[in-house]
């Protein structure tokens, strides 16, 4: 099993968070990291190389 760390991305391209996933290759970690996508990006990284990056699919801001 590879390690691969998917970090949730926050407002101004700041990690918030991290989930570790292990996976036997990019293509199950990029399924997995997909899966952590909903109102913050995603990076996906296998030690210093990144794999991919997801896209919130609405990065609204909400005011008062």
């Amino acid at each position: 099993m590879t390690v691969y760390h998917a970090y949730i991305v926050g407002l101004h391209g700041r990690s918030i968070g991290v989930v570790r996933i292990d996976c036997v290759d990019d293509d199950s970690a990029i399924k997995s990291a997909e899966r952590l996508v909903d109102s913050h990006d995603v990076e996906l990284w296998q030690m210093d190389r990144p794999v991919a990056r997801f896209d919130a699919p609405s990065k609204q801001v909400f005011r008062k």
